[in-house]
């Protein structure tokens, strides 16, 4: 009776040791799969390479066409610098901006407000932050872009692949191209035309061309540039291929078969707005051939040139659907 009592006491012994082994292993199982689902991944950027953990979360954006990334890619974020034009947002962003908070602009960002928010990831440029990337990256892994041209899609697939989500960044990269290609046939012959874009801005006028936001959108969908600006664009200029700053003299040359222009206005900005008036009743400008048979159209400064971001491109082959076929 004894011995039974003693083997059925070593029975109840090992089942308790093996109860709490297999508890032990599913806790250790589930903490591999909370480990695998956090998979911590590193990306190149201009600034080196960081590692990130999971799919970021709280994201704080210091560009204005990274802000337009993000939130075409379903991102909204935690803390943006604000826009260079609206208050503090641009208008067509403005409704999916609600409760993001304003951490500078992008030639001065507010480090202290951006710790503040515990971003798990910060997106920035090397052009406008570098001062600050040792600050920004002790607050929380930091990606930079290398600059700010025309053509924003390298930006957009470097914070995509970022915040994890190469694939919708891929969606929303199609779906562009797709309607670029829409609009060129829809456009047919009218796209073998030349086109000029002109800048007011307070006491300064200037004429964009290839490199910019909306000479890159042109070049795609097959327009030519104003013979005539050609001599005034070198690689060693000022602006290189993005812009030139010109005086009334230069007027004649703005002349194209299509002569698109904005205005940088901030609120509260008359001069620039006084500028784009008195450039326009100017007898140099009133002569242009564009002006004369009618092709001349004023168009949004944030969505055409400013913003330069993905959802303002969409918006900008709205505008030449409507402009250039009359819907």
């Amino acid at each position: 009776m004894k011995a039974i009592k003693t083997i059925l006491t070593l029975f109840s012994v090992m089942t308790i040791f093996l109860l709490a082994a297999c508890s032990g292993n599913q806790e250790k199982a589930g903490d591999e799969t909370k480990t695998t689902g956090e998979k911590s991944y590193t990306v190149e950027h201009a600034m080196g390479s960081t590692t990130i953990k999971g799919t970021p979360k709280k994201v704080v954006i210091l560009t204005n066409e990274g802000t337009e990334a993000l939130l075409a890619l379903g991102v909204k974020p935690v803390g943006a610098v604000q826009s260079w034009l609206g208050d503090p947002w641009y208008e067509h962003i403005s409704k999916d901006m609600d409760g993001v908070e304003v951490v500078g602009v992008e030639s001065e960002v507010n480090v202290e407000k951006i710790a503040s928010l515990k971003p798990d990831l910060i997106i920035g440029n090397k052009l406008r932050q570098e001062k600050v990337y040792d600050q920004l990256s002790a607050i929380a892994p930091t990606v930079f872009s290398e600059t700010l041209r025309g053509d924003w899609k390298d930006n957009f697939k470097l914070y995509a692949k970022a915040l994890n989500l190469e694939a919708k960044g891929t969606e929303v990269l199609s779906a562009y191209d797709k309607h670029v290609e829409d609009l060129k046939t829809k456009l047919g012959d009218k796209v073998n035309q030349e086109v000029s874009v002109v800048r007011f801005m307070a006491g300064k006028s200037r004429i964009y061309y290839t490199d910019s936001f909306s000479g890159v959108l042109f070049d795609q969908l097959g327009f030519k540039r104003a013979a005539q600006q050609e001599a005034l664009f070198t690689p060693d200029n000022k602006l290189g291929l993005l812009a030139l700053e010109v005086g009334k003299e230069v007027i004649p040359k703005m002349d194209a078969d299509l002569l698109f222009y904005f205005t940088y206005a901030p609120p509260g900005d008359q001069a620039a707005l006084d500028t784009a008036k008195e450039w326009t009743n100017d007898p140099l400008w009133k002569n242009l051939n564009a002006v004369k048979s009618g092709h001349v159209y004023e168009v949004s400064d944030a969505t055409w040139n400013t913003s330069g971001g993905v959802l303002s491109a969409n918006i900008m082959l709205d505008d030449l659907e409507k402009i250039l076929l009359k819907k």
